[in-house]
């Protein structure tokens, strides 16, 4: 179900807005609510203004995590394995000016600037569960656009079959890629028809406020049916290609990570069951729900697909 609003107009009315949904109906996760919003719109306001959205939306299935976990409880290798350190090593981060190329397979390869595809895209809120493979989760207002009127605008060829997505490669600015450990730059990768999933989204921040260093500003992928580490930050490339890519995970510990990665209670990490997981604040673990609660969007992506391998 989908609810569009005219506009937002600052954090203030945003969190009306949201008191306002609860008070009227009940919502299933995953609600849309679609909105024109630039940057002089959003203005900055309390921090117990954004927590008190928790509080408001008592009458959903999931309450939003607070905006001070979602900002300081990270996974982003580039920087520090230390989740809680990933802010404080991102915070230099030059986020602007920022451009991504996207080409390969299309017929109009384009090279972009962040400001510019913001303009060019209406950007939406999507409230989604975000699932770790290593058993916790977070529920975040993301602001951003569909991927697939991105890959509209550059017409992919027939022979596209997948999408590549790379992440900024820059060791100065990222420490944790003079690692030898893993094989920069990030890399992941979906299948077309998984890309232009109306759920897969480009964010561009959360809590309507533009996107942080630490959660992959100034662009990152969100594919909320899969676990974390397949939704790519701080974005700088984007291929269409025929053949399906090996990311970063897949290379570094091909036993355990696959292409797929769909969230399954029922298929297991080697080194975590997936059975439950961990909400971010709170204490008692909750049931792992199939394709993190998205089945009834994206079951069908998969019916051919044996789901005992998941990974």
């Amino acid at each position: 179900m989908k609810i569009r609003s005219s506009e937002i107009t600052s954090e203030y009315t945003y969190l009306s807005r949201r008191k306002f949904i609860t008070n009227t109906t009940k919502l299933m996760l995953g609600t849309v609510l679609a909105s024109s919003c630039s940057d002089s719109d959003i203005t900055t306001n309390t921090q117990s203004q954004i927590d008190n959205v928790s509080n408001s939306i008592d009458s959903l299935p999931d309450k939003l995590t607070t905006y001070e976990s979602i900002t300081n409880y990270n996974n982003f290798y580039e920087f520090t394995t230390d989740k809680e350190r990933v802010s404080i090593l991102s915070q230099d981060l030059v986020i602007s000016p920022w451009t991504i190329r996207v080409g390969g397979l299309v017929k109009n390869p384009r090279t972009f600037d962040v400001d510019d595809l913001i303009k060019i895209f209406d950007q939406e809120e999507r409230i989604y569960r975000l699932r770790c493979v290593e058993g916790w989760s977070m529920v975040i207002p993301w602001q951003g656009f569909p991927l697939r009127k991105l890959l509209d605008l550059v017409e992919p060829t027939m022979d596209a079959r997948y999408v590549r997505f790379e992440t900024l490669y820059d060791p100065n600015q990222m420490p944790g890629q003079k690692s030898n450990w893993y094989e920069w730059p990030y890399v992941e990768g979906l299948r077309i028809d998984e890309a232009v999933n109306d759920l897969t989204l480009i964010a561009t921040g959360i809590y309507g406020k533009q996107l942080l260093p630490q959660n992959g500003a100034p662009l990152r992928l969100v594919v909320p049916w899969k676990y974390g580490f397949k939704s790519i930050k701080s974005i700088v490339r984007i291929d269409l290609v025929a053949k399906q890519p090996e990311s970063l995970w897949m290379k570094a510990a091909p036993r355990e990570y696959g292409f797929y990665a769909n969230v399954n209670p029922k298929v297991n990490h080697p080194r975590w069951s997936q059975r439950t997981e961990r909400r971010i604040g709170e204490l008692q673990r909750r049931n792992t729900l199939m394709f993190n609660g998205y089945e009834e969007e994206v079951a069908d992506l998969y019916a051919n697909l044996d789901m005992t391998t998941n990974f």
